[in-house]
């Protein structure tokens, strides 16, 4: 199982209990295909560097997990179909990716 890490962005117009839905349903796919969640985190609103479909901002999530690689592509399908997405970014992690996101997570711990 590879580790891997996906960030993406929801439409700003979703209510929170949509928002709420989607990342969970979203969470339960990994899951029911046998990843193994590490972590996961809501960034919350965010503007924009540049518009999306015509939106200024999106709601950032983040999902970190270790999964065989042929369940990235059914993933990046279903976001496909889902428009609810304005965009998405899954990376393979390496090693140094791995203890960075750990170390990150802790620091992240600390503040909270």
């Amino acid at each position: 199982m590879n580790h891997y890490e996906t960030v993406f962005i929801l439409n700003p117009v979703l209510s929170e209990e949509q928002i709420k839905e989607t990342v969970q349903k979203y969470e339960d796919f990994l899951v029911s295909k046998g990843a193994k969640m590490v972590s996961k985190e809501d960034w919350g609103l965010k503007k924009l560097a540049y518009p999306i479909q015509n939106k200024k901002s999106g709601f950032y999530h983040l999902f970190e997990y270790q999964v065989t690689g042929e369940v990235i592509d059914l993933l990046e399908v279903e976001f496909r179909r889902d428009e609810r997405f304005m965009r998405y970014l899954t990376v393979a992690l390496d090693k140094h990716a791995v203890s960075w996101a750990e170390r990150r997570r802790v620091k992240l711990k600390a503040k909270a």
